[in-house]
């Protein structure tokens, strides 16, 4: 008799389920169980608003949670960047595996780079679709640094609609991010990688975070062999820094954590961090590097450290409301 299948809990996108589809193969394979996914909607795949008007905060996750709380699956799969910095009580974050490119790229009209696509716009005005005001306070003041004439433009959907925009003449260029296209098998559309040194991804951008119940011992332990645990003090740290700042998933907020390697190993992390104004005028930028962190209450605190050196410089004020 073949052993029951484990209930996989996954949003309904083209991207979710593709990333869900994924991480099944790999429980099968650490569990020799069969693995189905069970497709929930969830209230951000619902809404037409813009992500920073209803908040973004677990408006991708809550109903996959819920799901999970209620036993309706056994573990749910997220994108780590959709996923609020407190963690419920009742759930554990059993796994991060290895992260996916973190970077955000440009899908353009004429395959053109950035630099480009305000030299040869239409009135030399460069139209740029996003939905995150992280992206766009970025965007805008790499723009107005190089003398880009670009207006960025509040935009949702998936990535064919995204994409679409752009197949119509409607934008000059979207951003998306690198791991969601390459997941999707769709990354010879990028026309541009756009270096972390102009845009910082989300924190947590690019990895995946595997969920589970914290009463299931077994399922845990099962699924904290997919676990990277390079990738998960990199994160934690992200993390932190957003939580430390305040800030919800939708707020301006970008932050990368990276391993500094010296010939074979591994001895530094930089943990980056930005916060800025949506329309460019205003950026606090900042890094700190220190040992790798060999627990999450290191890297974690990594994160808190920039994360007041950040407020100290007025990073509360240009993400629209004071910290407390």
């Amino acid at each position: 008799m073949s052993e029951k299948a484990l209930r996989l809990g996954t949003r309904r996108s083209k991207l979710a389920m593709a990333q869900s589809g994924q991480v099944a193969q790999a429980v099968s394979r650490v569990t020799g169980r069969p693995v189905e996914l069970v497709e929930i909607t969830t209230y951000g795949d619902t809404s037409r608003e813009h992500l920073a008007q209803i908040g973004g905060t677990g408006v991708f996750v809550t109903a996959l949670r819920d799901a999970l709380v209620r036993g309706e699956v056994d573990f749910a799969v997220h994108s780590l960047k959709d996923l609020p910095t407190a963690q419920p009580a009742e759930l554990v974050l059993a796994a991060v595996p290895e992260r996916e490119d973190p970077r955000d790229v440009l899908v353009a009209r004429d395959a053109l780079k950035f630099t480009d696509l305000a030299a040869s716009a239409p009135r030399g005005v460069a139209r740029i679709g996003t939905g995150s005001p992280r992206r766009m306070a970025q965007l805008n003041a790499y723009a107005r640094s190089h003398g880009l004439d670009v207006e960025t433009v509040p935009i949702r959907g998936n990535v064919d609609t995204r994409i679409g925009f752009v197949r119509s003449g409607e934008l000059d260029a979207v951003v998306l991010a690198a791991a969601g296209l390459n997941r999707i098998g769709r990354s010879d559309e990028v026309t541009d990688f756009l270096s972390v040194d102009t845009v910082l991804p989300a924190p947590g951008q690019g990895a995946l975070a595997i969920e589970c119940s914290a009463g299931n011992a077994d399922l845990i332990a099962a699924l904290a062999e997919l676990d990277d645990p390079f990738t998960r003090v990199a994160v934690t740290a992200e993390r932190s820094l957003l939580a430390a700042l305040e800030a919800g998933c939708s707020a301006p907020v970008g932050a990368l954590a990276d391993l500094l390697a010296d010939g074979q190993f591994v001895k530094e992390m930089r943990l980056r961090g930005v916060v800025g104004t949506t329309d460019g005028t205003s950026l606090v930028q900042l890094s700190t590097t220190g040992p790798v962190p060999r627990t999450q209450a290191q890297a974690m605190a990594l994160g808190r450290e920039l994360a007041t050196e950040m407020l100290a410089q007025g990073a509360a004020g240009l993400m629209g409301e004071r910290a407390h």
